[in-house]
């Protein structure tokens, strides 16, 4: 992902949501996960576009974002 992060430069936000604390366990459950890791992607209006439990593709995330 940092690789992918890096390519994107300014395009995406990217956030790290670390299980082991509170907050992240709330997000966890809220989105109905049950691998670590999940991915997670939301377009511009807050939609999900892309969910990869395990590790992602980046192929499928650039297709999910139109890039």
């Amino acid at each position: 992902m940092d690789g992918l992060e890096r390519e994107l430069g300014g395009r995406v936000q990217v956030i790290r949501v670390n299980v082991a604390e509170p907050a992240g366990r709330e997000l966890f459950a809220r989105w109905g996960l049950e691998v670590v890791p999940t991915f997670l992607v939301f377009d511009g209006h807050g939609r999900e576009v892309y969910r990869a439990a395990g590790f992602p593709d980046r192929d499928r995330i650039r297709a999910a974002l139109g890039i």
